[in-house]
């Protein structure tokens, strides 16, 4: 791996593809080393494993080795307003959608030494933000707002970005996010370690009020299209990642698969029951 971004390649946008799933003929039961892919995936365990028990290891080795395998994480990029009127953004890749009724959305902001981040100090405060989704035209004017900044200084003037007026919360949308959600507080959990007592980090719930999202994006659907959209996934390290395509799964039916399923499962417990008996 490249230690500076100027030695690697410049950017290639790649063309966002549907395909077949990586195993278009799998059937139920079937192993994962029954195709050349499988196997050769199944043949890496030959390595062993490293096991970690996670209360006797170093939080400052921990947290990049879980940001390195949970990925693709989706970015919130999230506007607030502090109590004394500065604009903050952030981003946030601790973030997911939780349900659409109510529409609610999530966001985890860490404590670090003890010290509450502008963001959810801001939203403890007012009550509001919006979250946009970054998009790959404008992600290094987003990242350009992960500068270690005074509480008093605002990052939209550094950000090149453009505020929107929201219709229910004060913050400020960006306009340049074909997607933004304008959100009140629901409800914050304060993470706290269940030996040492020390608060790690802030469970923010946002209740949706209101979407916006550009109709370019959109499919006949009335859906977003992922080509269109061009969102970005956080990685591990400072890596982000662009959409190179996307594979179609179908949702198994029981209606359909269920007597195969049974048969299945009683093929297993044959083979599982001991001889002789």
């Amino acid at each position: 791996m490249a230690s500076r971004s100027s030695d690697l390649p410049a950017f290639t946008e790649s063309t966002f593809q549907y395909t077949q799933p990586p195993n278009p003929s799998f059937k139920f039961g079937q192993k994962v080393d029954a195709t050349p892919e499988g196997k050769a995936w199944a043949d890496g365990e030959k390595e062993g494993w490293k096991v970690i028990e996670t209360d006797k290891e170093d939080p400052m080795k921990l947290y990049p080795l879980m940001i390195s395998a949970i990925t693709p994480r989706p970015v919130a990029f999230v506007s607030t307003i502090s109590d004394t009127g500065v604009e903050n953004l952030g981003l946030m890749s601790w973030f997911n959608m939780v349900t659409a009724y109510p529409a609610l959305i999530s966001i985890s902001v860490a404590i670090v030494n003890n010290k509450v981040k502008d963001t959810t100090r801001n939203i403890l405060a007012t009550k509001e933000f919006t979250v946009n989704i970054i998009s790959v035209p404008w992600i290094d004017n987003a990242n350009a707002c992960s500068i270690d900044a005074p509480a008093d200084v605002s990052e939209w003037a550094l950000s090149g970005l453009t505020k929107a007026p929201s219709v229910h919360v004060k913050p400020p949308r960006v306009k340049e996010s074909a997607f933004s959600m304008e959100c009140e507080l629901f409800q914050t959990i304060d993470i706290t370690h269940p030996e040492s007592g020390v608060k790690s980090t802030t469970l923010i719930l946002g209740r949706v009020k209101y979407i916006h999202v550009r109709r370019d994006t959109l499919n006949e659907r009335g859906n977003v299209d992922p080509d269109k959209l061009k969102p970005i996934g956080r990685l591990g390290d400072i890596l982000y990642a662009s959409l190179g395509g996307g594979f179609r799964i179908p949702r198994p039916s029981w209606a359909v698969e269920g007597e195969n399923v049974l048969e299945l499962e009683k093929e297993d417990a044959g083979i599982r029951q001991p001889s002789g008996l």
